[in-house]
């Protein structure tokens, strides 16, 4: 019995290296590296990373208009102004009221329920 022991130890042995495991250890640290360039990807999408602080110059909203121009919202020193970008450059269209604030809102809406 010790002998046929002794035999499947070196059939074993013969067969070389498991490449099986190592082949999975691949694909799991591949899976991971994917999964965080995933994650990092949706964050930086959503704004979670590389959100700069709110400073007195910001762009609100851009509405591409075709043919290398735009209309654009930009908040500056806390006046909103609608600008029109185009290729030959930019013009003022209009200044917007600032938007209301929920305080104002909520008066608004309480004053609409009482009348």
């Amino acid at each position: 019995m010790i002998p046929l022991l002794l035999a499947q130890a070196d059939v074993v042995t013969a067969a070389g290296p498991v490449v099986l495991p190592s082949l999975w250890r691949t694909f799991g640290a591949l899976a991971i590296v994917l999964g965080l360039l995933g994650l990092m990807a949706f964050a930086l999408r959503k704004g979670v990373i590389g959100r700069r602080a709110r400073g007195q110059l910001g762009v609100e909203s851009a509405l591409a208009l075709g043919d290398r121009r735009s209309l654009v919202i930009v908040t500056v020193e806390n006046r909103r102004l609608l600008l029109g970008v185009s290729q030959g450059g930019v013009s003022l269209v209009t200044e917007l009221q600032p938007p209301p604030t929920f305080d104002q809102t909520l008066a608004r809406v309480g004053a609409v329920e009482q009348a």
